[in-house]
């Protein structure tokens, strides 16, 4: 807790590779879902704001893209969203998933957040699907031995065993300050981005492996239907080749109609009212070294 009377404020930059954790545990802490969540890597494109305010102070979690090796123009958007997100903040929070086996990829991010000013504090995420809690002990001693973490804490952002220390931890490593957003507010990105998003995790929930990196989803439009009590919202699914569009759409449009009906209700159920979905699938070849159409998905 923070210190009496003392208010602090400020903003943390959620790091770490691919499918570790990181929107899963902004969310968990926020109380409410901004970030979209599946379990193929690279899921987040953007860095989102998650803002949790509490009787201490506010806490402003900058979710970021997995740091991985970029191999498209997006992946190099997504690296340096990142990168400037860890320089830019007033602590960093790595995420490691504790399953992992440690490897080139750690050392990168390990590396990174060494070069990053404090503080520093590492959570080892998904201990949940452990068998042995006690194996957690030989990586927390490594991570402790290299002297650039503040604290380690290991958690599992699904149950949430382990992050009712990480609040309390993170207001006394912020500066003294008044709140950056009014208290109401739990993420800063734009509604339609954030429909944009669930229809996106939709399809990453029943797409195969080799079609994630290059679906996309787009909100073209949006209109108040006051006579059916509806918000309708157009969208156009992209994908990078032809032949992925086939897939997107499923035999007789079985695909196309599920992940429509579970992202009505994904959206019903967080922003709330009835909502009607106009769902389009496009091939674009090449659209993740394509800058322009980029920026119209990671803005």
């Amino acid at each position: 807790m923070a210190e009496s009377g003392v208010r602090r404020a400020g903003t943390v930059a959620v790091v770490g590779r691919p499918n570790a954790g990181k929107s899963t545990l902004v969310n968990a802490l926020v109380g409410t879902k901004v970030a979209i969540v599946s379990d193929k890597p690279q899921t987040t494109r953007r860095r989102v704001l998650g803002v949790l305010t509490t009787g201490e102070g506010q806490v402003v979690f900058v979710d970021t893209p997995g740091l991985h090796k970029p191999l498209h123009r997006l992946n190099r958007v997504m690296l340096d969203e990142a990168m400037e997100a860890v320089h830019e903040v007033d602590v960093r929070l790595l995420v490691i998933d504790a399953q992992s086996v440690p490897g080139g990829g750690d050392r990168f991010v390990l590396d990174l957040i060494a070069r990053a000013p404090a503080p520093r504090v590492a959570v080892l995420n998904k201990i949940d699907l452990l068998k042995r809690k006690e194996d957690l002990l030989p990586r927390m001693a490594e991570l402790g031995s290299l002297g650039i973490f503040d604290e380690i804490i290991p958690i599992s952002a699904l149950t949430g065993e382990g992050t009712d220390r990480l609040v309390p931890l993170l207001l006394r490593l912020l500066p003294e300050g008044d709140d950056l957003f009014p208290p109401d507010t739990v993420t800063t990105t734009e509604e339609k981005v954030r429909w944009a998003e669930v229809v996106r995790e939709k399809f990453l929930e029943r797409v195969r492996d080799e079609i994630p990196f290059g679906l996309g989803v787009v909100v073209e439009s949006t209109r108040r239907d006051e006579a059916k009590g509806l918000t309708v919202v157009s969208a156009t699914v992209v994908v990078d080749r032809d032949s992925h569009k086939a897939i997107v759409l499923g035999a007789g449009g079985r695909m196309i109609k599920e992940a429509g009906t579970a992202a009505r209700l994904e959206l019903e159920k967080t922003f709330g009212g009835r909502f009607f979905l106009e769902l389009h699938v496009v091939a674009r070849p090449g659209w993740r070294e394509d800058s322009r159409f980029i920026g119209e998905l990671t803005s």
